[in-house]
């Protein structure tokens, strides 16, 4: 069974969901109507080249509009499905310029945490490159987690940094990603 354009296949993403009637999920404690997915934005400055290859060919498949937004120049391939907007350099100018544009319903490719708090707290979906859905259930978990990695860091402890993007990581994209914009 479908549910306006989310399939069964992401009982992961809403556990909950089964027992309601159709079209609807159980978010944030509530049943609310499913929205279906408007639009991606793309957080392109760190976005891994390889993810955007994948959200060229989503766009195109599924007939969904993508837009990368960068402070530096990006190659997009001709679709009217796909654009790039390049902003004025500087910090968090790309994060404001996608959170002035983002609606509820619209998905959010980032990595920046913070970023993704405040796309989730307007109503939209945020995924990082790596495939991990950010929703208000563990957004919190990762804002502290981000939060405790910076004061060891500013510390003076090597924490490392993440581990090198694999194609486990990338199938794990392209994998929620379809779940997500399936119809």
């Amino acid at each position: 069974m479908q549910r306006s354009g989310i399939q069964d296949g992401c009982a992961d993403l809403f556990p909950d969901s089964a027992a309601l009637h159709p079209g609807y999920v159980l978010l944030h404690g509530k049943s609310k109507k499913m929205m279906s997915l408007n639009q991606i934005w793309v957080d392109a400055d760190a976005c891994p080249k390889v993810i955007r290859e994948i959200l060229f060919r989503a766009a195109n498949r599924m007939a969904v509009r993508v837009t990368l937004v960068a402070n530096q120049s990006l190659q997009v391939p001709g679709s009217r499905y796909i654009r790039s907007i390049r902003v004025a350099a500087g910090f968090d100018v790309a994060d404001n310029h996608i959170m002035q544009q983002v609606k509820p319903g619209d998905l959010v490719i980032t990595a920046d945490i913070p970023l993704a708090a405040e796309v989730v707290a307007k109503g939209g979906l945020a995924l990082n490159p790596r495939g991990e859905l950010y929703t208000e259930d563990n957004i919190r978990e990762c804002l502290n987690m981000r939060d405790f990695m910076e004061t060891l860091r500013s510390s003076g402890v090597d924490t490392g940094g993440p581990a090198a993007f694999s194609r486990a990581d990338r199938q794990a994209f392209a994998n929620r990603l379809d779940r997500l914009l399936a119809k």
